[in-house]
């Protein structure tokens, strides 16, 4: 009886599976709940339906499912923001939680992103959509820009073989050729930049006929309209005196234009040549400054590129130390002053600060700072410094161009939300005990003088050099 028993059990099972089998199975032709899952929101189309000036242009908008981001053609600027239309198609069911937008462009922005929600209680879905004003671009084109490296960074080329061992550590830069202060057997000499974007390396060297003396005979260099200047490192004996010589001609003996015991110079402190910013007008005219390492610097005026005169002490209670510099900002009084562990200074000539930056507002090790207008955009373009733990040889751009100043251009800068570099180029990782740094730029014109190409230099010692060219800005539509 135990086992027919266990077989009624068993049946009775079957029994049951059998029956819930079937009423599962007719439940399917029955109505039922609501199958939530099917409540879909998908956006399979968007316009805008009011723009222009008459309200009568409508813009179909491109949808990535992958991202949620819509675009827009550009939209004109007389269109009435106050009561922007969008007309979509979604699915079965959906539609836009809100159709109709006040929109508000903030001051100096053509561009805004808003949210677009599609609901089908109880899901819903967002979309980002970027709406651009139709306003003429202005600057240049950063995401095309085109590099030609020299640098310690990974890239086709290898580090230009001078820097190495701390022995280069002045370089300069005027759109045509790079100079290259090297200590190394090579000795100064030039480079046409056309042959490096070419890969090609033919040394163009200086005559040092009569280049002598100073700690080392000749450390920092630039290149301003065509004229090559070196100059040596100095400290502060008779024995070790400052002196810079100038080229026109690379293979002729240079003219000595400068030769100073700074011992002689007042309150003129020691050791300088570390640095080198001269800043001349297409005349030629304009100033020489030598930042020391403890003392204050020293101002030199220059007249038709090669008369030097005026030796001048100046202080302004700061020490920058070595790898400094001090800039003129275009064609005014102002100068941007920097240092590797102080911010950013505006100064006169004669050394008064204007304004100073906040430390954290640019990364601190910052120096050369020059500001580029390109294509009406105004910039700011630095290479930091790589001296300490952690620190980078960087070549950075940033966008100043609200204010009609450099004052009011670093303030906004600094009171804004974003202040990332719209490019940012790395020289080396590595970190040296020397690492004097130079940045440099051209501006080539089109045939009808207008701002074709922005071309950006920066190196830095045992890092390398980079040469960068950036198009102008051209809309997209």
């Amino acid at each position: 009886m135990k086992f027919i028993s266990n077989i009624s059990k068993a049946g009775l099972v079957i029994t049951m599976l059998f029956t819930a089998f079937a009423i599962t199975s007719c439940k399917d032709d029955l109505p039922g709940e609501m199958d939530t899952s099917l409540q879909f929101t998908e956006l399979k189309s968007i316009k805008i339906l009011n723009t222009g000036a008459n309200g009568d242009v409508v813009l179909e908008g491109t949808i990535d499912e992958n991202t949620k981001k819509i675009s827009f053609p550009r939209i004109d600027t007389l269109t009435n923001f106050e009561n922007l239309k969008f007309e979509a198609v979604v699915s079965d069911g959906a539609k836009l939680e809100q159709d109709v937008f006040n929109i508000e462009f903030e001051e100096g922005k053509s561009e805004k992103q808003i949210v677009l929600k599609v609901v089908n209680a109880p899901r819903y879905r967002e979309y980002a959509a970027d709406l651009r004003l139709k306003v003429p671009v202005f600057g240049g084109d950063f995401s095309k820009a085109v590099v030609y490296d020299y640098s310690n960074n990974v890239a086709p080329n290898p580090i230009y073989p001078d820097f190495v061992g701390l022995a280069t550590r002045g370089t300069g830069f005027d759109g045509e050729h790079v100079l290259i202060v090297a200590r190394t057997s090579t000795a100064p000499h030039l480079l046409k930049v056309s042959d490096l974007k070419n890969n090609l390396i033919a040394p163009i060297k200086l005559n040092l006929t009569g280049v002598s003396l100073g700690t080392y005979t000749y450390n920092m260099g630039a290149i301003v309209n065509g004229h090559t200047y070196v100059i040596n490192l100095s400290s502060n004996t008779a024995a070790s005196p400052l002196r810079i010589y100038h080229w026109t001609d690379p293979g002729v003996a240079p003219n000595m234009i400068a030769d100073y015991n700074v011992g002689t110079i007042a309150n003129a402190g020691v050791r300088h040549g570390d640095n080198f910013s001269i800043n001349l007008d297409k005349d030629g005219n304009g100033y020489i400054h030598l930042i020391s390492t403890t003392a204050p610097m020293l101002r030199f005026k220059v007249s038709n590129y090669t008369q030097v005169s005026e030796p001048t002490a100046l202080n302004n209670g700061n020490t920058y130390g070595q790898w400094s510099s001090f800039l003129r900002v275009e064609n005014t009084d102002d100068y941007l002053l920097t240092g590797n562990t102080l911010p950013i200074s505006v100064v006169s000539s004669s050394g008064t600060i204007a304004y100073t930056m906040k430390l954290s507002s640019l990364p601190k090790n910052a120096v050369d700072a020059r500001v580029v207008t390109f294509n009406q955009m105004r910039y700011l373009l630095v290479v930091t410094v790589a001296r300490y733990a952690g620190e980078t040889a960087n070549i950075m751009v940033y966008n100043i161009n609200r204010g009609k100043n450099i004052v009011e251009a670093l303030g906004y800068f600094e009171g804004s939300d974003d202040k990332s570099a719209v490019f940012d180029y790395v020289l080396s990782t590595g970190v040296n005990s020397a690492p004097a740094s130079q940045t440099g730029f051209a501006i080539k014109k089109d045939t009808q003088g207008k701002d074709e190409k922005l071309v950006l230099y920066g190196a830095a010692a045992d890092a390398g050099f980079a040469i960068i060219e950036v198009p102008v800005n051209v809309a997209a539509d």
